[in-house]
């Protein structure tokens, strides 16, 4: 990603005027917030960037999800629920945008203000904000959503509870959050929680919410109709609060939108090319070169759209459990790596047509460079040098293939590693000292095709190494409960990265939650060294520094072997029915949860 995308980032004041604003009671109130200096958008900006603010209201779609689902309430662990709620029936005090890494505007707040060094923040509500049943959002609604989230809520709500120090109310509309640990971040965090009504729960228990227990939010949509496991239908609220606000204006266009649940992607593609969805996005290219030529594509009532983006590559891949041995021996998981045959694999799958990815902030500034370490990253790293895998300050990349179905080359490499592990073959069965075979399982989702054809042929593979491979392909109830129980060896793996990568990093790799059920370290990774790159990076008061520490946490990761990576989503490609129209000014985050059908519309 070039250096242009980065340009919103600013360094912090410094000298003279860093002491004056440091001994200031607070900072001026502001329509927005940035991780480092302002804004680009002024206090009077009429819509984000990539809205058309004129857009026209209207249009019913239908989308589909494979799977099915047993609770309308995103925001708590139990039970599964409709990805697309959390963005379409509930808001926080801020919003993203999605054209500025690290940059907020008011959306329920008409306003924020912080203290210099951002210890605490306070917002204040806009006074016609409500929620869809016309009750007004009260400062009361805001800290009861903080502190039960915190608590209650979903893990990937609780880690910022524990870093407030107090929430309380400091006017008719006024909340002020102080925290308890310097982080720049927390102020940011705090703007994006949705805020739920408080009243609608007492005497109810959240966490264990029923199906018919619908959150009550104050987003554009509401649920008007739904049946378990089959249908979602939600409509736009005619009375949205926030419809001429400058966050919302040009946005949340269509009037109906339903959500269908197939068994699997098969079915559901089969059902779009009937005309029974609006849209689908692919994320093979190869299928979208050679299968997307169906008739309503050629008659024109299905157009095909690639919307690109400069965001970093994240991590999609195969993940392994290095809780349970013999994953938790580097050289083992370097055999896996060396067994699995990109080239071939990726050929096969999307005809070559999508990049490995390289690193977990591919593709972006954030990214490791290759060679060894140098100039701050290295400063950043050499504390922990004893404790670091081969590679990572000398420079680590992926084992390449040959491009053949044998790759005799790696196989070669990962049986002379696993050796030095302590595995070798016996009888053409790969043992180790104490006579225990080495037994792999791969739990597969069902309905993933590719992941089950990637996984046929690594297999093979792995047989010619002596390890004994089993598939478990188990419905999506079933897949989210072992994966929440870490009940895996090997499992597809995606996490999405941004260009302002944070706190939810230490979601993702921190030491603190490795081992509880539901976490999202899925590999179980508890290094010092990703810590205390995520610490660096949470610290950083200037771009560089923030930037050197994301690479070097990048390298950490990387070298530590714990993803098998496979191709990345250099684009985003949607297929979609004719009446639905974007705006022609693209974000630099592409396509996403919030752009599609976000700024979208519908157009006879």
């Amino acid at each position: 990603m070039s250096q242009d995308f980065l340009h919103p980032f600013r360094s912090l004041i410094t000298g003279i005027a860093t002491i004056f604003a440091a001994s200031m009671a607070h900072a001026e109130s502001a329509h927005g917030i940035a991780m480092y200096g302002d804004p680009a958008l002024p206090p009077d900006f009429v819509s984000l960037p990539y809205a058309n603010p004129d857009a026209p209201k209207g249009g019913k779609v239908v989308f589909g999800n494979t799977g099915g689902y047993d609770s309308l309430n995103p925001f708590v662990q139990k039970g599964t629920s409709p990805w697309q709620l959390r963005f379409w029936t509930h808001e926080g005090l801020m919003g993203r945008s999605w054209d500025e890494p690290f940059t907020l505007y008011g959306l329920l707040a008409e306003s924020v203000e912080t203290a210099p060094d951002r210890s605490w923040v306070e917002f204040t509500l806009r006074e016609n904000a409500r929620f869809s049943d016309d009750s007004p959002v009260t400062v009361d609604d805001v800290i009861w959503s903080y502190e039960t989230l915190g608590t209650e809520g979903h893990l990937r709500y609780r880690g910022l509870w524990s870093k407030i120090d107090s929430i309380e109310q400091t006017g008719p509309r006024s909340v002020r959050i102080t925290f308890n640990e310097p982080d720049r971040e927390l102020a940011m965090l705090a703007g994006l929680r949705p805020i739920l009504k408080k009243d609608q729960w007492e005497g109810k228990d959240f966490a264990s919410a029923q199906l018919h227990d619908v959150p009550i939010g104050t987003g554009p949509y509401v649920i008007d109709d739904y049946e378990a496991g089959r249908y979602v239908n939600l409509r736009r609220n005619p009375n949205y609060w926030g419809e001429d606000i400058p966050f919302r204006r040009g946005t949340m266009n269509l009037d109906d939108i339903r959500i269908e649940f197939y068994g699997d992607q098969t079915v559901l593609f089969e059902a779009f090319k009937a005309g029974e969805l609006s849209a689908v996005r692919e994320f093979n290219a190869d299928k979208w070169n050679t299968q997307y030529n169906f008739p309503a594509v050629q008659r024109g009532d299905v157009i095909k759209t690639e919307i690109p983006h400069g965001k970093p590559s994240g991590m999609t891949g195969f993940v392994m459990n290095t809780r349970k041995a013999p994953f938790d021996d580097w050289r083992v998981r370097e055999a896996l790596l060396l067994a699995f045959n990109f080239e071939f694999i990726n050929d096969t799958i999307t005809g070559g047509a999508q990049p490995r990815i390289t690193s977990y902030f591919s593709g972006s500034d954030l990214a490791m460079q290759p060679g060894p370490a140098t100039g701050r990253v290295a400063e950043l790293l050499e504390p922990y040098a004893d404790d670091l895998l081969p590679g990572t300050i000398e420079g680590y990349e992926l084992p390449q293939g040959d491009g053949s179905a044998r790759n005799r080359s790696n196989i070669r490499k990962a049986a002379k590693l696993l050796e030095e592990a302590g595995w070798t073959i016996q009888d053409g069965v790969l043992r180790n000292q104490n006579g225990d075979t080495f037994t792999l399982t791969v739990l597969l989702q069902q309905g993933d095709s590719d992941m089950q054809t990637a996984v046929d042929i690594y297999s093979r593979a792995l047989e010619r190494l002596g390890i004994q491979v089993q598939t478990e392909t188990v419905d999506n109830a079933q897949y989210t409960g072992r994966v929440a129980e870490l009940d895996f060896d090997i499992t597809p793996f995606r996490r999405a990265l941004s260009l302002s990568p944070g706190n939810e990093q230490r979601l993702y790799w921190g030491s603190e939650g490795a081992e509880t059920p539901g976490t999202r370290n899925l590999m179980g990774v508890a290094s010092p060294a990703v810590d205390g790159m995520i610490d660096a990076m949470l610290a950083s008061e200037s771009h560089e520094d923030f930037v050197a520490a994301t690479r070097a946490l990048d390298r950490v990761l990387t070298a530590g072997r714990y993803v098998i990576p496979i191709w990345s989503f250099d684009v985003g490609r949607i297929a979609h029915a004719k009446e639905l129209k974007q705006p022609e000014k693209l974000p630099i985050y592409g396509d996403g949860p919030e752009y599609m059908p976000q700024v979208w519309w519908y157009e006879d």
